[in-house]
C-alpha cells in the first residue's frame, strides 16, 4: 500500500488527548488542505468556525449529547454549509434588481443548494481529517450534534446568519502516548457496493448484515 492509504487505513476516532495546543504550523496544514478539497464549481460553498475558546467548548459539551471530551479538545472545527457569502455578494452587486430590468428570477437559497453547501464542507471536513491524521500522533473525531440543535441553539451560539447551516465537528488533538487504536468492524462490501444499479437487500442478507451488531441489542 501507499502512504496515503496507509494514512486512511489506520485513522481511527478516539476521545483522550494530550494536553498540548495544536501548533500553528499543524493548523495551517490541515486548513490548507481542507480549503484544497474538491468544491462544486470551485464555489467553497462552506466556512470552517474554529473553537478555542474554553466557555465555548463546555457550552458545547453540554449541547452536543453531554459529551465531556468535546471540552477537553485543544481544537475544534465546525464545518457549516454557507450560502450567505455568495447571495451577501449578488446583493453587493445589484444581481436581483439587475434580474428584474432583465426579466430574469431571482431566488433566494434552495433545499437543492443547502443539499450542494452541505456536500462542500463534508468533503472538506474530510480532507482535513486525513491531513491532521498524516501528520501523525492525531486525535480526531467527527461529531453530528450541531445539526441537532441548529435552530434552538448553536445559530445563536455560534453568530450564524440565516444561511449557514453547521454541518459537523471535528475535535482534534494529538494522540496520548500510550494510547490504542481500535479499529471498528465494517459492514462487508456486498452490502454497501452495488454494480450499476441499487439492490434491496434480502432477509436472508439482513440478517447476515446485522449479524454482529443484533448481539449487543437489547432485547426485551
Amino acid at each position: 500500500m501507499n502512504q496515503v492509504i496507509d494514512v486512511i487505513n489506520n485513522r481511527v476516532s478516539l476521545r483522550r488527548y494530550q494536553d498540548k495546543e495544536i501548533s500553528k504550523e499543524h493548523l495551517e496544514i490541515i486548513l490548507d488542505s481542507a480549503i484544497k478539497a474538491p468544491t462544486a464549481g470551485n464555489q467553497c460553498l462552506y466556512s470552517i468556525i474554529m473553537i478555542k475558546d474554553q466557555k465555548t467548548k463546555d457550552v458545547l459539551s453540554k449541547s452536543c449529547d453531554n459529551q465531556p471530551f468535546i471540552a477537553k479538545a485543544p481544537l475544534i472545527l465546525i464545518f457549516a454549509a454557507d450560502q450567505q457569502k455568495w447571495f451577501d455578494y449578488y446583493k453587493f452587486k445589484g444581481v436581483k434588481e439587475f434580474s428584474e430590468r432583465e426579466n430574469l428570477s431571482f431566488e433566494a437559497p434552495q433545499e437543492s443548494d443547502l443539499i450542494l453547501a452541505c456536500e462542500d464542507a463534508l468533503i472538506a471536513a474530510q480532507n482535513a481529517v486525513i491531513a491532521a491524521e498524516s501528520l501523525g500522533s492525531w486525535f480526531m473525531l467527527y461529531w453530528r450534534y450541531p445539526l441537532e440543535n441548529y435552530s434552538e441553539f448553536h445559530k445563536e451560539l455560534l453568530n450564524l446568519d440565516d444561511w449557514v447551516f453547521p454541518v459537523t465537528m471535528l475535535c482534534l488533538g494529538y494522540y496520548e502516548e500510550d494510547a490504542k487504536r481500535i479499529h471498528r468492524k465494517r459492514f462487508d462490501k456486498k452490502f454497501i457496493v452495488f454494480e450499476e444499479k441499487y439492490r434491496k437487500l434480502s432477509d436472508d442478507e439482513l440478517s447476515e448484515m446485522f449479524s454482529e451488531n443484533e448481539k449487543s441489542f437489547r432485547r426485551k
